[in-house]
């Protein structure tokens, strides 16, 4: 069963959340919890030769023991607790009960302990009182287990406003019961078999019939989950269970005595048993936070990255708007030698003879301007287009003759010229055809209202191209106007920084996003007679 879920996981792990409660082991995880098992059957190889051997006697190890394992328990039951909380399962309700049982009566056991606060214990427990309570301790995981491994395939979830009053109940009846059990050993463990009648002979019964007893039901617990281990949490139950079954071997039937060396690795093992739930459970939730922390960071990235192009194409619209004009004046001139060369053609379609020479170059220039007129609505259909971007090998110099163009009316109406400097034999570039002109787009217009406030016949706008030393690309767009404030230098390209009444602040902002996004750099500055934009993009290799 456990091979197949390999590759087919079972129905009711989809759509939940990802916990370790229903997460399936993987290949190296299933690998990690085996080798662990083995090391804990060689360090019982090794201490079976040497089970009978005394050692010293220490009267701190035991409260010591017990506060590790209260902790490491309850930590367990806690983080279970949780994962219950998420699923509603009430098998995992009853194994996070089982170790709050074992967080619990694991400091009745050391109240009751021998030797450990006092020759007898206290709370009148007499000689026997460890042992009952030693043996409730590890029957009760094995049992919880045995619930859970019954309850998780045909569990259905509990309503979703009843998981705390279930932890609260369950909390304080597990606190109620192993109360009760102490309040019985303590007091009335006259009642009870003997198993004690001194502080170190044990009694056959202690010896083998209660070890067995807990061993069956370790064995019959993992037994069934094995059968239907079906998560990572499936695989370290088990390795708990089967720690626990060994301890009871070495401390219990091995050696009947205590302070043996089978009696101090039989603690190790308690050790084991208590903390390796708990470490997995700490570890793999923390990765599967962290698995969600960084979907959430990638979602929010492609969602700022969505806004953003978002917000470059409402950019690009309402730059295109203010281009209006000269659009109409762009697409106006085409048109309008169409029409003259269509009047033409059908005066030279009277003549006699006909005049076929005239007639075909007549024609010609109608093709010649219509094809004019398409290349202007494509240009601007392609910079209202909203589409993602891509990756053209394009000519920078021609990218902004295009642009410069399209541009011409809008920078007329405020009175500017505009003069190209375009250095030949420049590399090409690699990137996105439309977002690069929208930055040349978005520097011209700028610049262009900039200049307004200056003297007329003396707005002018210089672009230039040229090559870095390093063989980059490098665009200049100069004006003539007022030059930036030094104080607002800096802060020019932020989100929603903007001199214009009725500007977003967008248009610098996004020019820097879209050139960084190209491996390039774009800045600002000031110099005797205006501002200059500058941005570099890297060359296209083979081409620099």
């Amino acid at each position: 069963m456990a091979e197949s879920f390999r590759d087919d996981p079972p129905q009711w792990l989809h759509g939940e959340p990802q916990v370790l409660a229903n997460v399936a082991p993987t290949a190296a995880q299933r690998r990690l919890a085996h080798l662990l098992l083995f090391a804990l059957l060689a360090i019982l190889a090794a201490t079976w030769p040497f089970a009978t051997i005394r050692l010293p006697e220490i009267d701190a190890f035991v409260p010591s023991l017990a506060a590790a394992l209260f902790i490491s328990d309850c930590v367990t039951a806690v983080l279970l607790f949780g994962q219950f909380s998420i699923l509603r399962q009430r098998a995992l309700l009853v194994i996070a009960n089982g170790y709050l049982f074992s967080s619990l009566i694991v400091i009745a056991h050391a109240l009751a302990f021998p030797g450990a606060f006092s020759r007898t214990g206290l709370f009148g427990a007499g000689l026997q009182s460890a042992v009952w309570l030693y043996w409730f301790w590890h029957s009760g995981l094995p049992l919880a287990i045995i619930g859970y491994a019954l309850l998780k395939d045909s569990d259905r979830p509990i309503g979703v406003g009843a998981t705390r009053r279930a932890i609260g109940v369950n909390v304080a009846a597990v606190v109620g019961l192993v109360a009760g059990m102490f309040w019985f050993v303590t007091q009335y463990h006259a009642l009870l078999p003997v198993t004690f009648v001194d502080v170190h002979p044990l009694t056959l019964f202690r010896r083998v019939i209660g070890g067995v007893v807990v061993m069956v039901l370790g064995c019959v617990a993992l037994w069934l989950l094995w059968t239907r281990r079906r998560t990572l949490l499936d695989e370290w139950l088990m390795v708990a269970l089967c720690a626990l079954v060994i301890e009871v071997a070495l401390a219990s039937i091995l050696s009947g005595d205590r302070y043996t060396v089978s009696w101090y690795a039989g603690r190790f093992y308690q050790l084991v048993t208590a903390t390796v739930v708990m470490v997995v459970l700490l570890s793999e939730t923390t990765t599967l936070y962290v698995d969600v922390a960084r979907s959430a960071t990638r979602e929010a990235e492609r969602r700022y990255r969505e806004i953003e192009m978002e917000l470059a194409h409402a950019n690009r619209v309402a730059t295109m708007g203010q281009l209006s004009a000269s659009i109409a004046h762009e697409v106006s001139q085409p048109i309008a030698g169409t029409i003259t060369n269509a009047r033409a053609a059908l005066r030279l379609l009277d003549t006699e003879p006909l005049n076929v020479d005239g007639f075909r170059r007549a024609l010609e220039r109608i093709v010649r301007d219509g094809n004019r007129a398409g290349e202007v609505v494509d240009r601007v259909r392609a910079l209202v287009k909203k589409a993602p971007p891509r990756k053209d090998v394009l000519d920078v110099n021609e990218a902004i003759v295009e642009i410069v163009r399209l541009t011409h009316g809008e920078v007329a109406k405020h009175g500017a010229s505009v003069e190209t400097r375009l250095a030949h034999e420049m590399p090409q570039v690699e990137g996105d055809r439309v977002q690069l002109q929208q930055v040349m787009l978005n520097l011209i217009i700028n610049a262009a209202e900039a200049m307004s406030a200056a003297p007329q016949g003396a707005r002018h706008l210089t672009i230039t191209t040229s090559r870095t030393a390093s063989g980059e690309v490098l665009v200049a767009v100069q004006d003539s106007g007022p030059g930036i404030d030094p104080a607002n230098v800096a802060g020019i390209f932020g989100a929603f920084y903007t001199t214009k009444p009725d500007g977003l602040g967008m248009g610098l902002s996004i020019c820097r996003t879209i050139v960084e996004a190209h491996g390039g750099q774009l800045w600002a500055t000031n110099e005797s007679d205006g501002a200059v934009f500058r941005f570099t993009l890297p060359s296209r290799p083979g081409t620099g």
